[in-house]
């Protein structure tokens, strides 16, 4: 059974920072391509970030320069490092597991984390 659990959503003052983290199990870990979304009270859920297996990020400009993801395969995590974090960043953020082959494609989800940021 495949699972993906985030964790570290906050509370957290504009300017602040959290850093998220999704465990993954039942998966190959190492050759899944990770991604972070988010989804906003009233709006689509939308990419975040992403992480291939070989490590290459790409980031939603409205992040660049503030996130950054990252993965360690000996513990089956991803993880999002939020900076200056402002309250349009408040959402529940979902972490994301993907790999397509030839013939098949895979894509897991998370229940999310909520991060909030407010004063």
């Amino acid at each position: 059974q495949v699972q993906l659990v985030e964790s570290g959503g906050d509370l957290v003052q504009p300017g602040g920072s959290l850093r998220l983290s999704c465990a993954a199990s039942g998966i190959n870990f190492s050759i899944y391509a990770m991604g972070w979304y988010r989804q906003a009270p009233g709006k689509q859920r939308e990419l975040v970030a992403t992480i291939t297996s070989g490590r290459s990020t790409k980031y939603e400009d409205f992040v660049k320069g503030r996130f950054t993801i990252s993965r360690d395969n000996a513990k089956n995590t991803v993880y999002l490092q939020m900076n200056s974090l402002k309250p349009e960043d408040t959402a529940v953020y979902y972490c994301n597991a993907r790999r397509t082959t030839a013939t098949l494609a895979y894509d897991y989800w998370g229940q999310g984390t909520q991060v909030t940021v407010s004063s």
